[in-house]
């Protein structure tokens, strides 16, 4: 496998806008969608922001770089891209019927020099926002709302329905509260969670046990998912205390 590549091979980040996806009106009417979003990605951009204001539960380096470990998780159970110790490995190129999955895995299937997952991990989180966030208000699970703050305006996403965008959070924390059983979808979910902080707030008030349960549920879950997890956690730490230092 070849040597990770360094800091300054990471890839332009301007070429990950997706600028060719022309935006659409959100094609359900507010407070319609789904109970449940299968997308990772989707679920964990509720889970890291207030069910009723929109207000982010995280602080800025975790929430992108969260959102970007979420889309590559989304990948994986595509079956589209696997993780070997800290490389990204392509699986299958088959298109997703998801657009923006398809991007991501367009962009590392066209970079194979660049197998490192904390650079994709750096690279996506440089729009993972931005991107997420247009595809839930693509499909209307998410509203734009204009604000002013210090003379500037800008556009903040507010849940269409509550009890949606409550649900991810509602569902894992009484799964774990009551020491039960995790889908591999709600193990990446709570993986997330563990290795951004949001568990601090997910388990406010559980018992020890709740939260020795939890970190047992991810620690024991598939290898790849290990990997990418601890990926995560390296890239956080890393950009953190860049971003104290400088």
């Amino acid at each position: 496998m070849s040597t990770p590549p360094g800091a300054a091979a990471v890839p332009d980040p301007q070429h990950a806008h997706l600028d060719h996806v022309a935006p659409r009106r959100p094609v359900r009417a507010v407070g319609s969608a789904a109970a449940q979003n299968s997308r990772i990605a989707d679920e964990f951009f509720f889970m890291a922001h207030d069910d009723q204001t929109g207000r982010p539960r995280l602080f800025e380096i975790a929430l992108s770089f969260g959102l970007a470990a979420a889309l590559l998780a989304e990948l994986y159970y595509e079956r589209r891209i696997t993780f070997e110790g800290r490389q990204i490995r392509v699986v299958s190129t088959f298109q997703t019927s998801d657009w923006l999955q398809h991007v991501v895995l367009a962009r590392i299937a066209a970079e194979p020099q660049h197998t490192d997952t904390r650079t994709w991990l750096a690279f996506l989180a440089a729009t993972s926002y931005e991107q997420v966030a247009t595809r839930m208000w693509q499909d209307g699970l998410l509203q734009q709302e204009q604000t002013r703050r210090l003379w500037r305006q800008r556009t903040v996403y507010v849940p269409t329905d509550m009890n949606t965008a409550a649900w991810s959070w509602a569902r894992i924390s009484q799964q774990v509260r009551n020491s039960r059983p995790l889908d591999h979808l709600d193990i990446a979910l709570a993986g997330l969670a563990l290795i951004t902080h949001l568990d601090t707030a997910l388990l406010d008030g559980a018992p020890l046990a709740a939260r020795v349960h939890m970190r047992r549920l991810v620690a024991e879950s598939w290898p790849p998912l290990c990997d990418l997890l601890a990926d995560l956690g390296a890239s956080l730490g890393r950009n953190v205390l860049s971003h104290r230092t400088s």
